[in-house]
C-alpha cells in the first residue's frame, strides 16, 4: 500500500475544523437569539433592556463596534437605542426625516436591506446627502448595514450598524441581523398590546371608581367631581383640570384638580363667565378679579 499524500491528510483535518468553527457559530448564534428572547419574556412591556442586549450580542455576533436600533412613525426615525464598542450611547439627538438618497429613504420606499461596503464610495456621500456626511462624521463609518423592521409590511423602525474600516458584512451575518430584527418587532408589539390593555384596564377601573362614589353620594356632587378630575387628570397625564357648570347664560367655576393651591383658590374665587361664540367655536369672558400674579385661564 502506497504512503498517503500529506494532503490527502490535512484535507480532512481541515474539513473537521471548518464544521466544527461552523457548528460553534450556529451554537452562539442559537444561544443568543434564545438569551434575548428570555429578555423580551422577562420585560414584556420595557424595551430599554430588550434592544440593549439585543444591539450587544448583535454586534459582538457581527462584528460590528457600532450598532442602533430606531423606530419609525411613518414621518421620523427616533433612536431608541444605540451602542458603541465602549458600551451604551446616551446621546441620541433628534428625531430624523429620511432625506433623499439616503438609506433611510430606501427602507421607507421598499428595500428589506440596504448594505454599503464604503459609505464614502457613494454618489450620496459625494453629492453631500446631511444623513450620510453626518453618519461619517459622528461615528468615521465606511461599511455600513441597515435592516428594516416590518410589520405586516409597514415600516416600524430599522437596525443599522458601521464598520469603520471597509469590510463587508456576510451574508450569515445579514441573515443573523434580519433575525434579530424580526425578534426586535415582536418586542415591540408585545409592549404595544401590554400598554394598550394597561390603559384600558385602568380606565376601567377609573370608571368603576367614578361609578362608586356617584352611588356613595347620590345627593353630593362634589365628590363625584373631584373624583371625575382626579381620575381624567391622571389618565390624561395633565397638571390640571378644572369643570364648570353651566346655567344656559354663564359658566360657573365647578371643582378643580392639580396644580398648586394657590391656583386652585383662584380658580374657586372666580365669578361667572359669558361665552362669546363665533360659529362653532366658543370662548368664555367672565367676571372675576384676576390675581396679579396668575395668568388668565
Amino acid at each position: 500500500m502506497s504512503a498517503t499524500p500529506d494532503s490527502t491528510i490535512a484535507n480532512p483535518e481541515q474539513r473537521i475544523a471548518d464544521l466544527e468553527r461552523r457548528l460553534a457559530e450556529a451554537l452562539e448564534q442559537q444561544t443568543a437569539t434564545a438569551e434575548v428572547l428570555q429578555v423580551i419574556n422577562s420585560s414584556p412591556g420595557d424595551l430599554a433592556p430588550v434592544f440593549d442586549a439585543m444591539l450587544k450580542k448583535a454586534m459582538r455576533l457581527c462584528e460590528a463596534p457600532f450598532g442602533a436600533l430606531r423606530r419609525f412613525d411613518g414621518e421620523f426615525f427616533r433612536m431608541m437605542a444605540a451602542r458603541d464598542a465602549s458600551g451604551t450611547v446616551a446621546v441620541f439627538g433628534e428625531p430624523i426625516a429620511p432625506d433623499p438618497g439616503s438609506a433611510s429613504e430606501r427602507l421607507v420606499l421598499g428595500d428589506g436591506v440596504v448594505h454599503i461596503p464604503d459609505v464614502v464610495d457613494t454618489e450620496a456621500y459625494r453629492s453631500g446627502v446631511p444623513s450620510r456626511l453626518r453618519l461619517v462624521e459622528m461615528t468615521g463609518a465606511h461599511t455600513a448595514l441597515w435592516v428594516a423592521l416590518r410589520k405586516n409590511d409597514v415600516l416600524v423602525g430599522d437596525l443599522a450598524f458601521y464598520r469603520k474600516e471597509v469590510r463587508p458584512f456576510t451574508d450569515k451575518q445579514i441573515a443573523l441581523l434580519q433575525n434579530f430584527g424580526a425578534q426586535a418587532v415582536i418586542a415591540m408589539e408585545n409592549a404595544r398590546l401590554i400598554t394598550e390593555t394597561r390603559e384600558a384596564l385602568e380606565q376601567q377601573t377609573a370608571t368603576a371608581e367614578v361609578l362608586q362614589v356617584i352611588n356613595a353620594s347620590p345627593d353630593d356632587l362634589a365628590p363625584v367631581f373631584d373624583a371625575i378630575l382626579e381620575k381624567a387628570v391622571r389618565l390624561s397625564e395633565a397638571v390640571y383640570g378644572h369643570l364648570w357648570r353651566y346655567d344656559g347664560e354663564y359658566f360657573h367655576p365647578w371643582a378643580s384638580h392639580g396644580g398648586d393651591q394657590r391656583f386652585a383658590q383662584w380658580f374657586a374665587q372666580r365669578g361667572p363667565r359669558r361665552p362669546s361664540c363665533q360659529g362653532r367655536t366658543c370662548s368664555v369672558h367672565g367676571r372675576y378679579q384676576r390675581e396679579p400674579s396668575l395668568s388668565r385661564g
